[in-house]
């Protein structure tokens, strides 16, 4: 990507506003080699910076900001939703899938519990461990997934599992399975998606 870090000054804060699709070592690149001349401007200033733009995993954020903070001693801000929220559903709903009719359950599902649809789901809650969702099209959970997600149960690969925090032991999209690893749960994954017949996390 050709230039996956902007920096833009106002009047009362100096925004980074990093690309969606840029790969995390294009960030570092980029930021490392921009961070040198926004450096020169703290001489005097003060002005808080508001990273924005990409949604970042927790190693991401603590990368970036020790990046700033080693260089610039100010105080530093994320726009990163650390929850799914409206702009979460929508970009899972505008990524890649056609439109479907959607089923939305208030509350969190627990042990025992099951939720079936044709279209896509949407949970305004957790999915407990033992708890179980079925989805035709997406499945979209506010809360945090520990139960057993199956996203384009009836084949669609191109339906997706969205979730606040993914730490469930595994996923289903279409007729594709994941085991979830250790690691897999501790990188804070909120996206699920096939791509070449593989599950990728996000």
């Amino acid at each position: 990507m050709k230039n996956p870090v902007r920096i833009n000054m106002k009047k009362d804060e100096i925004i980074i506003m990093i690309s969606e699709g840029a790969e995390h070592s294009e960030i570092i690149e980029c930021l490392n080699s921009k961070i040198i001349a926004l450096k020169k401007l703290y001489k005097t200033e003060k002005t808080p910076i508001c990273v924005m733009g990409k949604v970042l995993k927790n190693k991401e954020i603590d990368e970036i900001q020790k990046i700033i903070q080693d260089n610039i001693d100010v105080e530093v801000r994320f726009d990163s939703p650390n929850e799914l929220g409206l702009h979460g559903i929508r970009k899972v709903f505008e990524k890649n899938v056609h439109k479907s009719e959607t089923k939305f359950y208030k509350g969190s599902l627990r042990s025992g519990q099951k939720i079936e649809f044709e279209g896509s789901v949407v949970v305004l809650g957790d999915v407990n461990g033992g708890a179980e969702v079925f989805a035709g099209e997406n499945i979209v959970i506010l809360g945090n997934l520990r139960g057993l997600a199956h996203a384009g149960a009836k084949g669609n690969k191109k339906a997706m599992i969205a979730s606040n925090l993914i730490e469930c032991p595994q996923l289903r999209i279409a007729n594709i399975l994941k085991e979830m690893e250790k690691d897999d749960i501790e990188n804070n994954y909120k996206y699920a998606y096939v791509d070449e017949e593989n599950i990728v996390m996000e």
